[in-house]
C-alpha cells in the first residue's frame, strides 16, 4: 500500500500512544453482544472483530447522527451527500456500502430498490447501542453481509421503576434537537417510549454544474439545504412464570429533506420498524427463539413542489432458531430464515416481489485451549436459486493476557430490484455478487488497557458495477481487498484514550481500463484519537482527532477528494445528579472537505445540549 505524509505521521502518533504505560483502566465492563453468533456472548470473547457503541457512549461523544457516530471508527468509511439529512453510505472493510447488513432490533432493515440503508434518516436519540461486526456473516444471515453487519437497539427499559427523560439542545446552522422519553421496569417487565425532533437550515449541500459537462448534482441552487425528522419508538418485553419471554419493538422516524438535484431536490421519508420475540426454554439445554417483524423504508420525491416519484419498500422476515447447549462447551444452533422484499412504486419495475428461504446451522465448541465456531448456511431465493456459504472460526490463548483468532467466510449480494429492473438502467441478467475472506488477529488485554490488531483479505467475484457499453448495471468486475485494523484503549495520566488505525488498499481486479484503480470513496488510511477525562466528578473534557488520507470519486479514479484532518473539542458539567450540560464545537479549524465530489460538509459549528435523566 501506498504510505503518505499523513500514515506516517499517524504511524508514528499510534506508535507513541501504544508505548505509554497507563495507570489504570476499568476493565469490568464487558458488554454482552448477540450479533456475531446470533447467541449471546460478551464482545471480549467474540472470535468477530466486533465494536459496541452504548447509550452512554452516545451521550458522553454527543453525536447528533449515525454518520457522526460512525467516523473515524475501526473499518469504516462514510461518504455523505452533503450534510444532515443527505444520502449516507458506509463502507466496511472497502466493500460496497450495499455489502452491509443492518438490522434494527432483530429485524432486518434496508430499500429493496437500492439495496441500502437510510443511515441520514435513523433518529440517534432512540438508540440503546449499536453493535458492529466486521467480516462476513452470510453463513448466519444471509445476503448482504459481505462487509459485516451494523445491529441497532432502540431504547429500553431498566433500573427500576419509572423514569422520565429529557433533552434539548440547539447551535448551528439554525439547528434544534429535542427529546422525551419515559421507562420503568419491575422483576418481570420493562418497557421505553421515546419521541424525538430534529430541525436544521442546513447548508448548500452541493457544489454541482449543470448540463452538459455536468457533474456532482448536475445543477446549480446555491441555497440552504434544510432538514427536519420526527420520530417515536416503542419497546417492551414481560417474562411470565414459566419462563416464556416476550418483547415487542416499533420506530418510526418521518424525515423531510432538502436537497441539490436537476430531476428532484425535495424528498419525504418513511424509515418504520415494528417486530416481536418470543423466547422460551422447554428443558434447560434447549432454547427456542421466534423473531418476526417488518421494516419498511419509503420515499416521495419532488421537484419543488411537484411531485415526481414514489419509492416504497417493505421487508417481512421471519426467523426461528433453535439453541442446544450440550455441557459448558459446546452449543449448536439450528434455525429456518424467511425473508419477502416487495416494491411499491410510481417506477413501473418488471419484478415487485420475491421470497428466500434458509436453513443454517452453527456450532461453537471449546476443544482445550481452542475456541472453534463453524456455520453452514442454504438459502433458496425465488429468483437465484440455491447458494451456500459458510463460515469458520479459531481462537487460542498463547498466555493469559493475549488471544490469536483467524476467521474464514464466503458470502453474497443479491443484486437489487433497480440493478435489475429499473426502467432504462436494469439488467435482469445480472447474477449475484460472492466473496470470501479470509482474517487474522491478535488481541491482549493489559494492566494498562487493551489492543487488537487484524489483517484481513477479501476477494469478491461478479462485482456489480455501471458497464458504459451496455448502459446498465453488469457483473463485470472483481475486487481484492486488503487491510490492516489496530485499536489500542488506555488511560493515561486520567485520560480515557481510544485510538484506532486503519490500512485499507481496495483494488479494482476487473478487465480494461480501470484494473488496478481504487475503488471509489474508500480512503486508503484512516486514524481516529477520542479521549475524555473526569475533572472533580463534575466537569467532562474530551476531545476527538479524525484524520483521512486522499480517496477518489470514480471507477477511472480521475476525480480525487483531498485527505482532510478535523478535531472537535466537547466538554460536560454535572449540575447534579440528574442534570446535564454539555457543549461541543466541531470541526474546530474550519476544514474544508468531501467525501463525496462536489458535495459539502459542515465548517466550523458548535451545539449545547441540557439533558435530564435520573440517577439510578
Amino acid at each position: 500500500m501506498k504510505k503518505s505524509r499523513l500514515s506516517a505521521m499517524v504511524m508514528l502518533w499510534f506508535g507513541a500512544t501504544t508505548t505509554v504505560v497507563a495507570e489504570n483502566i476499568d476493565r469490568h465492563e464487558k458488554p454482552v453482544i448477540v450479533t456475531a453468533t446470533r447467541t449471546a456472548q460478551t464482545a471480549d470473547a467474540s472470535l468477530a472483530s466486533v465494536t459496541v457503541i452504548s447509550r452512554k457512549d452516545i451521550e458522553r461523544q454527543q453525536a447528533r447522527s449515525i454518520q457522526d457516530l460512525f467516523r473515524g471508527l475501526p473499518g469504516i468509511g462514510i461518504a455523505n451527500n452533503g450534510g444532515p439529512g443527505k444520502n449516507t453510505s458506509v463502507f466496511m472493510r472497502g466493500t460496497e456500502s450495499d455489502h452491509v447488513l443492518v438490522m434494527i432490533d432483530n429485524i432486518k432493515v434496508g430499500s429493496a430498490t437500492t439495496g441500502t440503508t437510510a443511515f441520514q434518516n435513523i433518529p440517534i436519540q432512540q438508540i440503546e447501542r449499536i453493535e458492529i461486526v466486521r467480516g462476513p456473516r452470510s453463513s448466519l444471515y444471509g445476503s448482504e453481509a459481505i462487509g459485516g453487519v451494523i445491529h441497532i437497539f432502540t431504547r429500553k427499559g431498566d433500573g427500576g421503576g419509572l423514569k422520565p427523560n429529557f433533552s434539548f439542545g440547539g447551535g448551528s446552522y439554525g439547528t434544534t434537537n429535542g427529546s422525551i422519553g419515559l421507562s420503568g421496569s419491575n422483576q418481570q417487565g420493562w418497557f421505553n417510549l421515546t419521541g424525538s425532533e430534529i430541525r436544521t437550515n442546513g447548508f448548500n449541500a452541493c457544489n454541482g454544474k449543470p448540463s452538459p459537462g455536468g457533474a456532482g448534482c448536475f445543477t446549480n441552487e446555491p441555497d440552504k439545504d434544510g432538514y427536519k425528522n420526527i420520530s417515536g419508538s416503542a419497546r417492551g418485553g414481560y417474562r411470565f412464570k414459566n419462563g416464556l419471554n416476550i418483547e415487542a419493538n416499533f420506530l418510526h422516524s418521518d424525515g423531510k429533506t432538502k436537497f441539490d438535484g436537476n430531476t428532484s431536490n425535495k424528498s419525504k421519508m418513511v424509515q418504520q420498524v415494528i417486530g416481536g420475540i418470543a423466547r422460551y426454554s422447554p428443558v434447560d439445554m434447549w432454547r427456542i427463539s421466534l423473531i418476526t417483524g417488518r421494516s419498511r423504508q419509503d420515499s416521495d420525491n419532488f421537484k419543488d413542489a411537484t411531485f415526481t416519484s414514489r419509492f416504497n419498500t417493505r421487508r417481512d422476515t421471519v426467523s426461528l432458531q433453535n439453541d442446544l447447549s450440550f455441557g459448558k462447551n459446546h452449543l449448536a444452533t439450528i434455525g429456518i430464515d424467511y425473508q419477502n422484499d416487495h416494491v411499491n412504486s410510481t417506477t413501473d419495475f418488471a419484478e415487485t416481489s420475491r421470497n428466500n428461504w434458509a436453513v443454517f446451522g452453527q456450532h461453537q465448541a471449546a476443544i482445550a485451549k481452542h475456541e472453534l465456531q463453524l456455520s453452514l448456511r442454504h438459502d433458496d431465493n425465488q429468483q437465484f436459486g440455491s447458494r451456500v456459504t459458510g463460515g469458520a472460526g479459531w481462537g487460542y490463548p498463547i498466555s493469559d493476557n493475549v488471544r490469536l483468532i483467524a476467521n474464514f467466510g464466503s458470502a453474497y449480494k443479491a443484486p437489487t430490484f433497480n440493478e435489475l429492473y429499473f426502467p432504462g438502467f436494469g439488467n435482469a441478467s445480472l447474477r449475484p455478487e460472492e466473496s470470501r475472506s479470509f482474517e487474522f488477529s491478535a488481541r491482549g488485554n493489559m494492566g494498562w488497557g487493551n489492543w487488537s490488531l487484524s489483517v484481513y483479505e477479501t476477494h469478491i467475484d461478479n462485482l456489480i458495477a455501471f458497464d458504459a457499453s451496455i448502459f446498465a448495471p453488469s457483473n463485470i468486475d472483481e475486487a481484492r481487498i486488503s487491510g490492516l485494523e489496530a485499536v489500542v484503549n488506555t488511560q493515561i495520566k486520567g485520560w480515557q484514550i481510544n485510538t484506532n488505525l486503519t490500512f485499507l488498499d481496495p483494488e479494482n481486479r476487473s478487465s480494461g481500463a480501470n484494473r488496478g484503480n481504487i475503488l471509489p470513496r474508500r480512503a486508503e488510511q484512516s486514524f481516529r484519537l477520542n479521549a475524555n477525562r473526569t475533572f472533580l466528578d463534575k466537569v467532562m473534557l474530551g476531545a476527538l482527532f479524525l484524520a483521512e488520507g486522499e480517496r477518489f470519486d470514480d471507477l477511472a479514479n480521475t476525480r480525487k477528494l483531498d485527505g482532510y484532518t478535523r478535531f472537535d473539542l466537547r466538554a460536560e458539567y454535572n449540575i447534579n445528579t440528574n442534570w446535564r450540560l454539555q457543549g461541543r464545537i466541531e470541526n474546530l479549524f474550519n476544514v474544508r472537505y468531501e467525501t463525496a465530489s462536489f458535495f459539502n460538509q459542515p465548517g466550523r459549528n458548535f451545539f449545547v445540549t441540557i439533558r435530564y435523566q435520573p440517577s439510578s
